[in-house]
């Protein structure tokens, strides 16, 4: 299906060779990843699609969680398996190291010392207590950026706080603004942190530039309950303008009727609609074919139809419970109106637009055979911009990063593999 090539981590290496004359945007970027579950890995898999070489640190008594987390490839359940691993951690090097012992913290120490960008996403104090914070990665290497993300950042009285997704959809008042009638709702996912993976990126990207430009490195201290605050900058605005405290009411938007969501003919299917302007509401009319209801004076114009939107939707409903999503789309988008099919997971992966620009990535892992992932959600032309391989196994580039990358002999591996501070 993808018009993206099928890679294998044996071919990312040899485009990657091939490709030195015409270096990917990221490419002699090393980044030390300690960060795991979603938001960090998410940010990791970006950057080293575009070129850097990541190297993820774990250890085999606490791998990253998402590779115990329950979605499942095939039913097959290991510790190499999970689809939700597999997802967020295509394009790095793993190397399984406990960095709890003093000798693999002296190799994680030596990691970073190599590296450009140190992530990570424990909760706050975990990394000072381990040796690794901040300041002692500064005497690894004086301009490193090391970036902190967590559910409330590193400062302010509630740092000590842990939180995930749901939670920091909380506090952060998203919930407050979704839902109906007043009542708080929920995203149902734990947006808020592909939603920080993505502005980690952004603040990386800043952070080297600034680097190349000065010489600095710097330390990034990024808030999960910040990010997701950003996606409501109106209901902030409406509080800090007019003293309003915004209330979640469904799908309305500013004076827009009919602006929902409604249910089709097909069980499960729903279609938008959206008309703004008096002259949308023509256009919809005469492409609904101007029934009698539609010339009700309670709809004459946008703020009558806001103001009696309910009744509006009493007479939409039943006309599109009698079409599918698909209909009503063509129909209105012909006449010019906005709408578009509410899609579920396969109508995405099965959708010709997505796959005509290459959205989903097919990887063929070792363990659970060829999978799809997201790819990054630009292309960068002309030359190369992007490399994929699968989601490393546990500990599957140990010998690699460390007999290649940190010059530790073949001896010393084996001993460090025996007193299991390797796997």
């Amino acid at each position: 299906m993808a018009t993206r090539p099928v890679y294998s981590e044996a071919q990312a290496s040899e485009d990657a060779r091939q490709g030195e004359a015409q270096p990917l945007p990221l490419s002699g970027v090393t980044i030390a990843d300690f960060s795991w579950v979603l938001q960090g890995p998410r940010a990791t898999s970006w950057l080293g699609s575009m070129g850097a070489c990541v190297i993820k640190i774990e250890g085999q008594r606490r791998p990253d969680q998402y590779r115990n987390i329950a979605i499942w490839s095939d039913g097959i359940k290991n510790i190499d398996s999970s689809g939700a691993f597999h997802t967020l951690n295509f394009s790095k090097l793993d190397a399984a190291i406990d960095f709890t012992t003093p000798k693999g913290l002296e190799l994680a120490r030596k990691i970073i010392a190599i590296s450009d960008v140190v992530v990570e996403n424990f909760a706050y104090g975990v990394m000072d207590r381990v040796g690794l914070g901040y300041e002692e990665c500064k005497k690894l290497r004086e301009d490193i950026i090391f970036v902190s993300s967590s559910a409330l950042g590193r400062n302010g009285p509630d740092k000590h706080h842990i939180a995930y997704g749901n939670l920091v959809h909380a506090v952060s008042g998203l919930n407050s603004v979704i839902g109906y009638d007043g009542e708080f709702g929920s995203t149902g996912s734990t947006f808020a942190d592909p939603l920080t993976g993505s502005t980690m990126v952004f603040a990386i990207l800043a952070a080297l530039w600034h680097r190349r430009c000065t010489g600095e490195g710097q330390s990034i201290d990024l808030s999960m309950v910040e990010s997701a605050l950003m996606q409501i900058p109106d209901h902030v605005l409406d509080y800090t303008a007019n003293g309003r405290v915004s209330k979640s009411d469904g799908n309305t938007q500013g004076i827009a009727a009919p602006h929902d969501t409604y249910e089709c003919s097909a069980e499960n299917t729903y279609v938008a609609i959206a008309v703004y302007s008096d002259d949308e509401w023509l256009r919809f009319r005469r492409a609904i074919g101007d029934p009698e209801w539609a010339r009700d004076e309670r709809f004459r114009d946008a703020p009558s139809r806001f103001a009696n939107r309910n009744a509006l939707d009493e007479h939409l409903r039943p006309w599109a419970a009698e079409r599918s999503a698909e209909a009503i789309t063509e129909l209105l988008q012909g006449a010019g109106v906005s709408a578009a099919p509410v899609y579920h997971a396969k109508a995405m992966y099965e959708d010709e637009h997505l796959n005509a620009r290459g959205a989903f990535v097919q990887l063929d892992h070792p363990v659970v055979g060829r999978k799809p992932v997201m790819g990054l959600p630009w292309h960068i032309e002309p030359g190369p911009s992007e490399q994929y391989w699968p989601a490393p196994l546990l500990g599957q580039h140990t010998d690699h990063v460390l007999r290649d990358i940190l010059g530790v002999n073949e001896e010393e591996i084996a001993a460090l593999r025996e007193e299991k501070v390797i796997v």
